[in-house]
């Protein structure tokens, strides 16, 4: 069951958004605004689920959930969604979900909708 989750997005905007919205589903969320701050987060919380951001300031989203899972980390078996602002082709989306267990783009994605894809998830 997902309760803990950990929201690694540099907008604040839409963080806050996300967050207040996951909180308010009942959800238990942390939220770090750029990519180191995350992986470390990551390694020392156990997190159900990992929601990040593809294209955050000093690592990529891809990149944390790789190094996290390598490492010795609390929430490296944490179930991940990547979300990103950016239209990427089938390939790199294709490449997206092989390394997750969801993909979203913001825009196009109201946060009623992320919690339902997270209860989904479970």
């Amino acid at each position: 069951m997902i309760k803990n989750i950990l929201a690694i997005e540099d907008d604040r905007f839409i963080g806050e958004m996300y967050v207040r919205n996951l909180r308010n589903e009942g959800f238990d969320v942390d939220w770090a605004i750029d990519g180191n701050d995350g992986l470390v987060m990551a390694r020392n919380k156990k997190y159900d689920l990992i929601l990040v951001d593809i294209m955050l300031p000093e690592k990529r989203g891809n990149t944390i959930i790789e190094e996290n899972r390598k490492s010795d980390s609390l929430s490296k078996d944490a179930k991940v969604i990547f979300m990103t602002n950016f239209q990427h082709n089938s390939a790199e989306r294709e490449e997206f979900l092989k390394s997750s267990d969801g993909y979203f783009v913001k825009s196009d994605t109201v946060p009623r909708k992320v919690a339902e894809m997270i209860r989904d998830l479970q």
